[in-house]
């Protein structure tokens, strides 16, 4: 392998539906002085709308295009010989969004990095898909840094296109461009559910999945909380036995992704407890290292631990 090889190489990931407006924002930031100052480009196109790449532009001059019309043809070895034959010193991704993204990121070479994942969508139309092609909308828009609603109107309801966004990821960022041009940045803040500094943070059942994205984006904050849930008991050989761990399954778009999503907790009461057994557990909350995290992470030092009743709806999510 060559030392160019080995060097990292930034990827700009822009994903969305046909006619989402992805080649029309990609041909502008390549037109933009400011992103392109000639750096030498491999341009994937995994999908072709009506608005076209005009290989004499300009901004084209340093842009190599390769077109892929199937996912099985993203492998590792293509997509690192495209930058061989190309020379590029960065990667501009136009992904079809009827495919799965783990298809792409499972094809990129490791000396990829991913620098930006952008996320277009036709504010008319993405509700529908998101009704009918649920697991397709939220993987992208679970991974996206910017997700960029076009062809916006003021009778639009961008408060139902940002709780889409808000229930999938707390961290992307949002823009609305309306069909006159104009642009308006999200800046609506979203409070969590519960009050994380009562002297015990009540979780209701509903707002599990909220609680565990939460925690696990920013765990710090957590630190010396006390906390109160109900969650499923899971034990096993590998725990050790004054340890548990307690959680939810979590749904995030659709039954084929639901995950148990549990913390490890600390109690000298763990071996009386069964796998599959519901508690409310009542309990402060250290951050520090862990066996079964294998690293620093939220662990629950249990106040009470208390029998309960299974909640109505067993499987959480984030809507």
């Amino acid at each position: 392998m060559s030392v160019k090889e080995q060097q990292d190489l930034p990827v700009y990931l822009f994903t969305g539906f046909l006619e989402s407006g992805k080649t029309k924002f990609i041909k502008e930031s390549l037109a933009d002085p400011k992103f392109n100052e000639g750096e030498k480009t491999l341009l994937i196109v995994c999908e072709e709308g009506l608005e076209e790449y005009e290989p004499d532009a300009p901004y084209m001059a340093n842009v190599t295009v390769e077109t892929f019309d199937d996912p099985e043809q993203l492998t590792e070895e293509r997509l690192r010989a495209r930058v061989l034959r190309s020379g590029a010193e960065r990667v501009v991704v136009e992904y079809n969004g009827m495919w799965q993204l783990g298809d792409f990121f499972e094809a990129m070479p490791a000396n990829w990095d991913i620098y930006q994942l952008m996320f277009f969508a036709d504010a008319t139309t993405i509700i529908n898909y998101n009704a009918n092609m649920r697991q397709l909308v939220a993987e992208k828009l679970q991974a996206c840094d910017l997700a960029v609603f076009n062809r916006v109107t003021p009778d639009s309801d961008t408060e139902q296109l940002h709780k889409l966004v808000r229930g999938l990821s707390r961290g992307a960022g949002i823009i609305y461009e309306y069909r006159d041009g104009s642009i308006v940045y999200d800046e609506q803040e979203d409070p969590l559910p519960f009050d994380i500094n009562a002297d015990i943070i009540e979780i209701e059942d509903r707002d599990y999945a909220l609680f565990f994205r939460d925690i696990s984006e920013d765990f710090e904050k957590y630190e010396g909380k006390t906390v109160r849930f109900t969650g499923i008991i899971a034990k096993d050989d590998q725990i050790p036995k004054n340890m548990f761990v307690i959680g939810r399954h979590i749904m995030t778009c659709c039954e084929a992704d639901i995950a148990y999503s549990g913390f490890a907790a600390v109690w000298q009461g763990a071996e009386e407890l069964k796998s599959y057994d519901w508690r409310k557990m009542t309990a402060r909350i250290a951050i520090e290292k862990c066996k079964i995290y294998r690293q620093k992470g939220p662990v629950f030092y249990p106040i009470s631990v208390e029998e309960c009743e299974a909640p109505e709806q067993k499987v959480a999510t984030f809507y």
